[in-house]
């Protein structure tokens, strides 16, 4: 999907970071070159102040999504999504940060069945795309603490790298 996008905007670097935070936000766009988060209106020009971007690159991206019948196709089903890694300890949550290769298969498997074998219950897991994130991370919510023992089974799995926040 990435790739489409980068060719759709080649040689057009202020759309191409324009179109890529739309992708990480899970901004969407309307059929008349609006844009959402959810349904309420983004403002091109506070958007092109946070990206460093003329307001008009905004403008011009989300009328070419617009008229863009692969394009609208992707941005007008664009759902945000809330990430609670980050609030998770006042919400009395544990959170575990996973690094591994991105190509790799049945991570996220291999460590939901260590989580399920010690009875923790997850709340959120979240996974960057390696194609919008340089250095991709899964971020995984559990209720309550989390017991030493899984921790050490998560370790035990030979990821890059298993942190808990």
């Amino acid at each position: 999907m990435l790739r489409y996008i980068e060719e759709q905007f080649a040689g057009q670097r202020a759309k191409l970071r324009v179109v890529t935070e739309m992708l990480r936000l899970g901004l969407r766009v309307d059929s008349e070159g609006n844009l959402f988060c959810g349904n309420i209106g983004i403002a091109p020009a506070k958007m092109a102040r946070a990206l460093s971007v003329d307001r008009r690159v905004v403008i011009e991206t989300a009328r070419e999504i617009a008229a863009t019948d692969g394009l609208f196709r992707i941005f007008s089903d664009l759902q945000p999504t809330a990430n609670v890694s980050k609030a998770a300890k006042l919400l009395g949550q544990d959170v575990i940060e996973i690094d591994a290769d991105p190509k790799s298969v049945g991570v996220v498997a291999a460590v939901s069945g260590v989580l399920a074998k010690h009875n923790v219950k997850i709340r959120q897991i979240i996974a960057d795309d390696p194609e919008l994130y340089p250095e991709p991370k899964m971020h995984i919510v559990v209720d309550g603490k989390l017991s030493q023992k899984a921790a050490s089974a998560l370790r035990s799995l030979g990821l890059q790298s298993v942190s808990f926040k």
